[in-house]
């Protein structure tokens, strides 16, 4: 049996896809699944990676995402175009795009911080999912600590003028975030551009702000 019928197996098991699961469901079964990889390394595990990914349908998607970030021990810098790669081909939605990139992708963009640049080539895709994911990488780089804070407000300058809302959304969601590492930074940014943000990403950048400064910057 391959992998792909294992994992279909496991679903079937549990009801999919007649029945709706819940993502920890499928995180149960990608950790069962996963122990069959295990001692196996990164060039084995992104291929059968792929492969589920190659099914275009989410638990499949999402177990292969947990694996890509199961490996992350075993990154290098090359492994950037195979992420790309999968973001470009495989990533059509903004669940997919959270998923990947606040897991498997960002923890490669937190070990080698001079990727970002390369990132920054993503701001004309055509796929939404794709420009959210100049934000939304950097998220988990922020949280671990291990990001330059100019870095979201780069990304944020470049995505200003995107007009879909979920990539507003995604932008103002990593000035959230970075609000709590560097609060004086982000206030600053929001009273320079309140004028030309979109008013969805400015009300998600300020979230987690000061009450009485978010009160402030509302008024603007």
């Amino acid at each position: 049996m391959n992998i792909i019928e294992t994992v279909a197996s496991a679903l079937t098991d549990i009801g999919y896809p007649a029945e709706k699961l819940k993502t920890a469901q499928i995180r149960q079964i990608s950790s069962e699944q996963y122990k069959q990889l295990n001692g196996y390394d990164i060039g084995f595990v992104f291929k059968q990676c792929e492969a589920l990914l190659s099914q275009r349908d989410w638990p499949f998607s999402l177990i292969a995402f947990d694996w890509a970030f199961r490996v992350k021990k075993q990154y290098t810098r090359d492994t950037f175009d195979i992420f790309e790669h999968w973001l470009f081909e495989y990533v059509t939605d903004w669940y997919d795009c959270d998923d990947f990139c606040t897991h498997a992708f960002g923890e490669l963009i937190a070990q080698y911080n001079d990727l970002i640049i390369k990132t920054h080539s993503w701001t004309n895709h055509p796929n939404f999912a794709v420009r959210r994911a100049i934000a939304v990488v950097l998220i988990y780089p922020l949280n671990k600590n291990s990001c330059p804070i100019d870095a979201v407000i780069q990304a944020s300058e470049l995505l200003m003028f995107d007009r879909h809302d979920l990539v507003q959304k995604g932008y103002g969601w990593a000035l959230k975030v970075l609000s709590k590492h560097a609060p004086e930074e982000v206030i600053s940014y929001l009273k320079n551009r309140h004028q030309t943000m979109p008013r969805i990403a400015f009300r998600y950048a300020l979230e987690k702000l000061d009450k009485h400064v978010r009160n402030e910057l509302m008024l603007l």
